[in-house]
């Protein structure tokens, strides 16, 4: 029987493969185990969970269960397919039966120390050795499609808070926190996202001096800021934004603040090139701060990669040694802290270019747009 003829997107997952067995052979293994599950979807294109893709050269089978083997075989029907019965290890074993494997990778970034030993009991006669960073790099540039895949995933979000928005005050005022993020991830769910990104943020008054505040059941008022930070899963990739809305009027050290950090984040933005350090463009925007006193305001880095997960690399801070490269999508997120006051934080998605950067998301970043 002739062999069926690959797809053309069968053909960018077969290359990500060889890509990736590559860096495993190098790393002196003779096969090697993807098991977190963001990259098993990158290799495969399979959006199930509890699954492992065993790779070696030329060779690959996504070891899954019944709940998925249907699904498995819609998605990635190029790869081989084995469905287990018992516990994972075991089935790894009966995957690799046959084949002249000794010394195995596992991805030293997501399998625990449980589930290493277990391979270890089950697979006596396996070799199981941890390999870092097997698709970091090469899921930090973006393809023409990922970014297809992001800019509408940033929609979807983009979307769900303009219709927030578009409740008017009047309907923010006297709704929790909860209630606020709660409607946000319905509307993003109804645009089309599979799900949020991540849990959203909403912090509203002085919560906002909290990075990654716990959005909880405090009430609203007339006046507050509210800070949101939210993104949309669509199609496996996310995206990943934050405003602050002003309620009927901008407190004066929060207007003050919030054109300080608007112009950090300018800063960074324009300083994001192919070759440049990440901690240089981390600089950019942390001098911005700095000069206008609240330096010690800014803690957190200035972004992260953004993909199939909602953090990935490159980091942009102060200690990152990567540099941009075109085809990077990375927030740029500088914001400014002060307990019993508030906070604020303005963050975009951007894609690197051949030049210089491109903003993907598109809402407004005057204070003025963002009066309720």
């Amino acid at each position: 029987m002739a062999r069926r003829k690959q797809t053309k997107v069968e053909r960018s997952y077969a290359a990500r493969r060889k890509a990736v067995w590559r860096k495993a052979k190098a790393a002196k293994v003779q096969a090697v185990l993807v098991s977190r599950p963001e990259d098993v979807g990158y290799l495969t294109g399979f959006t199930g969970h509890d699954s492992i893709l065993a790779l070696e050269d030329g060779w690959a089978c996504l070891i899954t269960d019944s709940r998925y083997a249907e699904q498995a075989e819609g998605e990635c029907p190029d790869v081989a397919l084995h469905v287990r019965t018992g516990e994972m290890a075991v089935a790894v074993g009966e995957a690799l039966k046959g084949r002249r494997v000794r010394k195995v990778g596992v991805q030293a970034e997501h399998v625990t120390l449980q589930t290493a030993r277990r391979f270890e009991q089950k697979l006596p006669t396996k070799r199981f050795e941890p390999v870092k960073d097997l698709t970091t790099r090469l899921r930090a540039v973006k393809t023409d499609a990922e970014v297809r895949a992001i800019r509408k995933a940033i929609r979807v979000a983009e979307g769900a808070f303009r219709e927030l928005l578009g409740l008017g005050a009047k309907q923010w005022v006297g709704a929790t926190e909860r209630d606020l993020a709660a409607e946000l991830e319905y509307r993003m769910r109804r645009g089309g996202a599979d799900r949020p990104a991540f849990d959203t943020i909403v912090a509203a008054g002085a919560h906002g001096s909290r990075p990654h505040h716990h959005t909880g059941g405090t009430r609203i008022q007339a006046g507050q800021p509210v800070l949101i930070d939210w993104g949309a899963s669509v199609g496996g990739y996310c995206s990943d934004l934050t405003r602050v809305v002003f309620l009927h009027r901008i407190p004066r050290k929060l207007g003050e603040i919030y054109e300080v950090v608007r112009r950090a984040q300018a800063a960074g933005i324009e300083a994001a090139r192919p070759g440049v350090a990440c901690k240089t463009v981390d600089a950019a925007a942390r001098k911005v701060i700095a000069a206008a006193g609240y330096g010690e305001q800014f803690g957190h880095g200035l972004g992260h990669g953004v993909g199939r997960q909602v953090h990935e690399a490159p980091g942009l801070g102060k200690t990152s040694t990567a540099r941009l490269r075109a085809g990077m999508v990375v927030t740029v997120e500088p914001g400014i802290y002060v307990p019993g006051v508030g906070g604020v934080r303005i963050e975009d998605d951007i894609r690197i270019g051949p030049r210089g950067a491109c903003r993907l998301t598109g809402l407004p970043r005057a204070a003025d747009a963002m009066i309720l």
